[in-house]
């Protein structure tokens, strides 16, 4: 990924902090948790900015709760305490959260605004799903809904609910009807943005809190290029 710009303990875009959670602004480039590129995770990154700020000897505890790809930007939620890291768990895996995401697309997709069901089978080779009209063996049903929310010269942007949490789920959905997301190769996008991201943001997270059990309601802004800063 060239021109990529990453997240350091000293640059984090940081959206909420509190005693037991941190909530990130995730650049493209950056890595949620560690893979075999063996590139710095940003689990790690936060970390360092928790044992730096707050002068913690030794091993800082830091949950990653959920994962964001790694072109994509957009919030990402740690637990900063075992008790938050238990409770964020349950919380995203039986869906009590609300997930908004902002994409970018050239094609005009064939509605307004619409709910799209797929059945997605993962390609564990090369890294990719696939969606289907129609239930195929070892696949997994795939939901969201999305609406036009701005058209410009030449691209429009949509905004996507998750009713789901798929493995590529918004890329390989738009790539059904059309409609693949500026930058994205892997699903059909015919040309690369420089920085190797794509325009697949999440915008919005709204979440029980795991210990106030107060709903917060998470914004993250776009990265800055030229089409984001139009919106």
């Amino acid at each position: 990924m060239s021109n990529k710009e990453i997240s350091t303990k000293d640059n984090l875009q940081i959206l909420h902090e509190d005693n037991h959670i941190i909530v990130i602004n995730k650049r493209v480039g950056d890595i949620v948790q560690g893979d075999k590129t063996g590139d710095k995770p940003l689990s790690d990154v936060v970390k360092e900015y928790i044992k730096e700020k707050y002068n913690k000897p030794g091993d800082v505890f830091l949950g990653v709760v959920h994962r964001l790809d790694r072109p994509t930007t957009g919030i990402v939620v740690f637990a900063k305490t075992s008790k938050a890291l238990t409770r964020l768990n349950e919380t995203f895996k039986n869906r009590e959260t609300q997930k908004t995401y902002w994409a970018v697309v050239k094609n005009c997709p064939p509605k307004e605004k619409d709910t799209l069901v797929h059945f997605l089978k993962r390609n564990t080779k090369n890294n990719t799903s696939k969606a289907h009209l129609k239930e195929v063996p070892d696949s997994k049903k795939a939901s969201l809904s999305y609406q036009i929310i701005k058209k410009l010269d030449n691209y429009f942007v949509l905004e996507i609910d998750l009713h789901t949490g798929r493995h590529h789920q918004i890329r390989a959905q738009l790539q059904a009807i059309g409609c693949p997301i500026k930058g994205d190769l892997k699903y059909g996008f015919d040309r690369s943005n420089p920085d190797g991201g794509i325009h697949l943001h999440a915008r919005k997270l709204i979440l029980t809190h795991p210990v106030s059990k107060e709903i917060i309601t998470f914004n993250a802004i776009t990265p800055k290029d030229n089409i984001w800063n139009t919106i």
